[in-house]
């Protein structure tokens, strides 16, 4: 009887600690999601912030440098609310924003359209093997692209290939400018993180930060 007490006692330990978590995460996102609407006008309701989309944190961070920055050439990786985000931001530039999927692709030109969005380039580019050996955007994604300012990798999809994302650095990094900001969502996996390496290594005039987000991101700046 006095195990099994123990054990019981263990179980709710761990479970209060899982609950703890959650709670401080969920407010760091509301403080996160309060900041970014007293510095971000917006012209219409904003969709949910949960699951697929991109966190709070993450947001806010993408408004920090986008607006400070003052870049002239975005390129998002994945399209959504982050999209909308770095527009706001960034008025004056020139935002490429690329999906593998028509579906949301059309989702966020809706949200474009009801803030009144017209400094975006939607594409949408279908998911093709790579010579990486994995499947990346068609290569036209990029045609007419250079001097990126800001690079924000969120596509495509990398929860079930570690290096789906990978592809970005042989894409992209040709592509940056030398004040190039690069951000990385998804840290929290492995192969996020070790994508964020290999632009780190191959720009030695850079510094890289990992913040600790809900999912995990990495921020490389100029020094």
């Amino acid at each position: 009887k006095l195990n099994t007490l123990i054990t019981i006692e263990k179980d709710i330990r761990q479970s209060s600690k899982v609950i703890e978590k959650s709670i401080r995460q969920s407010y760091r996102q509301s403080e996160a999601f309060a900041q970014l609407i007293s510095l971000v006008r917006f012209d219409a309701p904003l969709p949910p912030t949960r699951n697929w989309a991109a966190s709070p944190d993450l947001l806010l961070t993408l408004h920090h440098h986008a607006h400070t920055s003052s870049p002239q050439v975005v390129l998002d990786l994945g399209s959504g609310l982050s999209t909308l985000i770095l527009a706001k931001s960034a008025p004056a530039a020139r935002i490429v924003s690329v999906d593998n999927s028509p579906e949301f692709a059309a989702k966020t030109t809706r949200i474009l359209r009801s803030h009144n969005i017209t400094n975006v380039d939607l594409r949408v580019a279908p998911l093709n093997a790579h010579s990486s050996g994995v499947d990346w955007y068609q290569s036209s994604a990029l045609a007419g692209i250079d001097e990126i300012d800001l690079l924000f990798i969120d596509g495509p999809p990398g929860s079930k290939n570690p290096h789906a994302r990978h592809p970005a650095f042989d894409e992209c990094l040709h592509l940056l400018s030398p004040r190039a900001i690069v951000i990385i969502d998804d840290i929290g996996r492995d192969g996020e993180r070790e994508l964020a390496q290999k632009f780190a290594d191959a720009l030695p005039n850079h510094t890289l930060e990992f913040l600790d987000h809900e999912k995990g991101t990495a921020v490389l700046l100029p020094r």
